[in-house]
């Protein structure tokens, strides 16, 4: 074999000239963010940004591809409803906080944020029974018992 046109094995810490300056690590670190940002966790903890900043509209963008991801996910299908509800899409939040409570009926969270829908689309009779189950499923919570008293015309009681 003729020696002087073998080529040499490539050099490990020589860069491939098609690489034009380009660092190796870098680059994949930056494929491996973008991939994690895709990821139904990523999506999940972008949307949530987005809604601290008060961006539901945009935000409920992300948390539907995250859904998509992960279809029976609980944690993101309620903030996919919040997102909805809070972007003034009262039927659509409506719609998700039923298949939230399609996952886990005995979640009162879900029961309220369902009931709140349903009073956003004049539907005040599913809407109050909802919230009551919201306040059997979590007597204690305060926030439950108002918008109950609220819907019913009754003023919560005052705390002093």
């Amino acid at each position: 074999m003729d020696q002087r046109h073998a080529t040499p094995p490539p050099d490990p810490d020589e860069r491939d000239p098609r690489d034009h300056g380009r660092d190796r690590p870098a680059e994949e670190r930056a494929v491996a963010h973008l991939m994690e940002r895709e990821t139904a966790y990523g999506l999940l903890q972008r949307g949530r940004a987005l809604m601290s900043r008060r961006h539901f509209a945009q935000a409920a963008v992300l948390l539907e591809r995250a859904a998509r991801l992960e279809p029976r996910r609980g944690s993101i299908v309620e903030t996919l409803g919040r997102a909805y509800y809070n972007s003034g899409q009262h039927e659509r939040a409506a719609e998700v906080f039923d298949e939230l409570l399609a996952i886990d009926p005995s979640l009162p969270y879900a029961h309220f944020a369902l009931g709140q829908s349903l009073k956003q689309l004049g539907r005040p009779d599913e809407a109050r029974t909802h919230l009551r189950l919201a306040v059997a499923l979590a007597p204690e919570s305060r926030l439950y018992r108002d918008a109950l008293a609220r819907l019913s015309g009754r003023r919560p009681p005052m705390v002093l």
